[in-house]
Parts: C-alpha cells; structure tokens; sequence
C-alpha cells in the first residue's frame, strides 16, 4: 500500500494568524474593486447625461443606492430569519402567541414611516446597471425563497428591484381551478384567519386576544353592515325594502337588487364569510379576481405603513385598520364580496390595474385617523368593471396581506330538498398559490 505525504505541515498559531491576514487583505481588495466598478459606471452615466442611452448598462444614478439596496435585502433577511425562528418554535410546542404590546410598537408610532417608505421605494426604483442585475435578483431570491424558474422575462430585462419585484409569470404557472363554484386565491400567501362572520358587529380576530370590526376596515360607507343583518333573512322582497327603508345611493341600489346576476338562489339563505392571506416578501405580489364579479365601488384610506409581519400582529392595535390600504367593493353570483389590499412599510405603494391612475403612499394633508376615504364609484349610470375569475386586479410592492369580505350560501332545514352550503378548503398557516381554492359550495341532501 503506498501512503501519500503531504509537503505541507500543520498550520502553527501564529501561520493561523498570517493566513486569516491574507484572507482580510483578499477581502478588501475585493470590496475596493467593487466600489470602484460602481463609481466609473456612475461617472460614465453623469458623462453621458440623463438623455443617454441604457443599452450599456450604465445609466447608474447614484452609486449609493444600489449599496443601500444590497444592505436592504440583508438586513430584511436577517429580521425574517429572526421572526420565522421565533414562530416556528413556538408553533413547534404548540404555542398560538397571543396579542401583547411592547415598546417596540409604541416607537414605530412616532417613526416617519411614510417617508422611510418613500425613500426605500425610490431605492428599490433605481435603474440597476445591467450586469448587477442577476446577481442582486438571485440574492433576493435565495433570501426570501423565490422561485426564479417562474420569471416570465430574463433577470437582465428587470431595469430595478421594483420591476422585479412586480414581475408577472410564465403563462400556465398559477393554473385556476375551474369549478364555478368555487373561489379562489387572488394571491400567494399565507393562511392567517378565516370563518364566518355571525352578526352585523362581527369582528375579525387579528390575533388570539385582539379583534378588529369589520365595518372599520371596510368604511363607514361600506355596505356589509345591512349584508350582515339581512344575511339570514330569506324574504324575496329584502333588496326593494332595504332601497325603500334608507334611500342609498345608486351603487347601494345596485348592491341591493344586482342588475348583472339576478338568479334564482338554490339556497336563499346567505352567510357572510371571510379570509385574511398574508404575502410574504419572496412571494408573488400580483392580486388577481377570485370570482367572476362586479366592481362597483373603490376606497383609497391613506392610513399609516406599520409593518404587516407577524410581531406587528401581535403588538400594534388595528393594524389593518390603521393602515393604508384600496377596498374594492361589489357583487359576485352569490352576494356580496369586498377585498381590502392593505399596504405596509417600505415601498408601500398599491398599483390598481383597474383605475391606474390612483396613487398611494402620497404624503398626507390632514394627521387624523377620522378623515374620510377618497371614494370612486365606477360607471354610476352602468355596471361597473366586471372582473373574470384570474384577472389582474393589482399589484404590491413588498410584503402586504389581502383580507376577502364575501356572502355565500349556508344550509337550512327545508324537507327533502337539496340545499347548497360554502366551505372552505383551507387551514390555518396553509400556504396557498393564487388560483387554488379557499372554498367552494357543496351540495346537501337533507
């Protein structure tokens, strides 16, 4: 057998010491390459003007902003790292964390979290040079766990961190299900909270311990209140009687006695559901219909940005409510839907393909949690925009959650006949695909 001696020896203390020397020499060599590199592709694009070509890859702005950029993305790592060990310890022993304030909530009150966003989404909107791109791309990536093989476009097209993370995917990635009767997920999340909502002052619970009012989220113009107090009330003569009774306004009307879908139900009794689906920052942030349904009504609340992850649930008071968010309300084949999109920190912007030219993250006029909505009513003299199950709706910029307000039928004793009854499909902390089912009607044979 022969045996091979190697002609290097061990490494003595102070032979350690030499070669962790190199090593941090070799590193800042490497660190000053790449800051010079950015530096000359900034003074070629300050050369060049700001009506020069971007072909090259050069049209850099600010040097600063794409290392600011890169330390976003770490530091947004590292807190998620953070968080998810944390839940999934405690999910672990079978801990649900209940609702408790602590300091850290109190603090955010007082940042200027609308500014810190804005800055942070001019970042993220800086034209990056051409041959960084799949490299902070991938980083995102493999960060927060997205699936590049979805990318419909290649990395280098994604002029900024926005458009990548905006980006739309290959066709056939979000198959839907085609069931009629079921509806599905507008977006990639996660499972929070769903059920069934009682009573007119139903509450939503936003944590174990803390609820938040349904008809604070929605607006206090919001048509839920009277769908929930008339959810259980199978009188064929309900819509006209409400009209009647409050004198709404045309969109009211139109909610009451829908001109677009006017079947006879299999099952008149209605109940009224919800669903809250929290995106995460590596998921696909494109909001598409759940349902084939009639936009007739939207609200633009210009809240606060608190962040929308799992310790801000468990320590900021109404969140959802307190945050800027878009409701789109209207009607679908079985009732009532509305599907809140609430922003969060950082870029915080809601991009609504149906109306584009709303902007949010605006800065704000008046300070006060009580000023009213801005309110568009889409075609008061027609039928509003009618949305096909897997439209594009919208589009976030960074994490945000989705909360869907809908009636469906539930089931009641009548004889022998065959009734009709929604349930969901899902379970708490499922994570779920746009296009997947939350739910879907059932058939019963009492």
């Amino acid at each position: 057998m022969k045996f091979r001696v190697s002609g290097r020896l061990p490494l003595l203390p102070h032979q350690a010491r030499v070669s962790s020397s190199l090593n941090h020499q070799l590193q800042r060599r490497y660190f000053r390459f790449f800051f010079r590199k950015l530096y000359a592709s900034a003074k070629a694009s300050l050369k060049n003007g700001p009506n020069s070509s971007n072909s090259d890859g050069n049209s850099f702005l600010v040097p600063g902003a794409t290392v600011a950029t890169i330390c976003m993305l770490g530091v947004l790592h590292a807190r998620r790292l953070y968080d998810d060990k944390k839940v999934d310890a405690a999910r672990a022993k079978g801990i649900e964390l209940e609702f408790q304030p602590d300091v850290k909530a109190s603090f955010l009150r007082v940042l200027p979290l609308r500014t810190i966003s804005q800055i942070l989404g001019s970042l993220a909107s800086v034209e990056l040079p051409v041959w960084l791109r799949p490299y902070v791309y991938k980083a995102w990536a493999r960060a927060f766990h997205s699936n590049l093989e979805e990318v419909a476009l290649p990395l280098e097209k994604y002029a900024s961190l926005r458009d990548f993370f905006v980006r739309s995917l290959k066709e056939g990635s979000r198959p839907l299900d085609s069931d009629p009767l079921c509806l599905v997920s507008p977006v990639d999340g996660i499972v929070l909270r769903f059920g069934e909502l009682k009573q007119a002052g139903a509450m939503i619970e936003q944590v174990k311990g803390f609820s938040y009012s349904v008809s604070s989220l929605l607006g206090a113009s919001s048509l839920f209140p009277e769908v929930a107090e008339n959810a259980k009330d199978d009188k064929k003569n309900e819509g006209n009687d409400f009209v009647d009774k409050s004198k709404k306004s045309w969109w009211r009307v139109t909610l009451a006695s829908p001109r677009v879908w006017d079947p006879t139900p299999a099952c008149p009794m209605k109940g009224v559901f919800y669903c809250v689906l929290y995106l995460r920052p590596g998921d696909y942030h494109r909001i598409h219909s759940p349902v084939d349904w009639n936009v007739l009504v939207r609200r633009h609340f210009s809240g606060c940005l608190y962040p929308l992850n799992e310790r801000a649930t468990r320590t900021i008071r109404n969140l959802y409510v307190e945050n800027e968010r878009v409701v789109l309300e209207g009607q679908w084949q079985e009732g009532f839907l509305a599907l809140a999109a609430i922003g969060a920190t950082n870029i915080g912007s809601i991009e609504l393909f149906i109306e584009p030219e709303l902007r949010t993250n605006r800065p704000r006029k008046k300070f006060l949690h009580s000023e009213p909505p801005d309110e568009h009513v889409y075609e008061p003299e027609g039928m509003g925009v009618m949305l096909r199950k897997g439209d594009e709706v919208a589009a976030f910029n960074l994490g945000s959650t989705i909360v869907l307000v809908f009636q469906a039928p539930v089931s009641r004793s009548a004889g022998d006949e065959a009734l009709s009854e929604f349930r969901f499909s899902i379970k708490q902390g499922d994570k779920i695909r746009m296009g997947e089912a939350l739910g879907r009607r059932h058939s019963m044979q009492q």
